[in-house]
């Protein structure tokens, strides 16, 4: 009989993890208003072939309007179904699961105020999303627009696609601590839907 640790690794699947401005929506700075949200080009169709070829689809996100008060962790999750709600009306699947982090080192709500393990470049959201999905995060994938997610993409243990439709040229967001300029993206792709080509030829 197989010993747990078999059974475990058989039973487990692979995900891609996406940002969410920048590689599913555009990129508007401090979007707090559904009317603001606009899913970028070839998206669902892309996640539809991700989904179909076996990946569960996570998102995961710095939101710092949550932290500057601009909106709460609810509004937040109600724009969050909105994007899910365009994605299946254009054609999308339903996507797996949403993991947000409110938090900043210096957040104007002092609630938020810490230094988390949740926050982009840090891997927590892709290790609670592992444990709760039962994800082997070896065989997965991260696609982000920011050098901070292709390092938590790279600190679950996944390879990491950087694209060039959201902020990929900015500085990066502010981090409690250095980044490791060492770490670099496995692969660059245009958009997300040369990401999932790029994913479904590599995996």
């Amino acid at each position: 009989m197989p010993d747990d640790a078999t059974s475990r690794q058989h039973s487990e699947r692979p995900a891609v993890f996406l940002d969410r401005d920048g590689v599913l929506i555009e990129d508007i700075d401090l979007l707090t208003k559904r009317e603001e949200v606009r899913l970028l080009p070839g998206v669902s169709q892309a996640l539809q072939m991700l989904q179909q070829s076996g990946y569960l689809l996570i998102v995961v996100s710095n939101q710092t309007v949550i932290s500057r008060g601009l909106a709460t962790e609810a509004e937040v999750g109600k724009i969050n179904q909105h994007i899910q709600d365009l994605i299946e009306k254009s054609g999308g699947p339903r996507l797996d699961a949403f993991y947000v982090c409110p938090h900043h080192p210096k957040a104007t709500l002092p609630a938020y105020r810490t230094i988390c393990d949740c926050r982009k470049p840090e891997p927590g959201l892709f290790l609670r999303a592992a444990r709760e999905h039962c994800i082997d995060l070896k065989r997965s994938f991260t696609v982000g627009d920011r050098i901070t997610d292709i390092i938590a993409g790279y600190k679950s243990g996944g390879r990491t696609i950087l694209v060039e439709t959201g902020r990929h040229m900015d500085a990066p967001i502010e981090t409690a601590t250095p980044l490791d300029s060492s770490i670099k993206a496995d692969a660059v792709c245009a958009s997300l839907a040369d990401a999932a080509e790029w994913i479904l030829r590599n995996r």
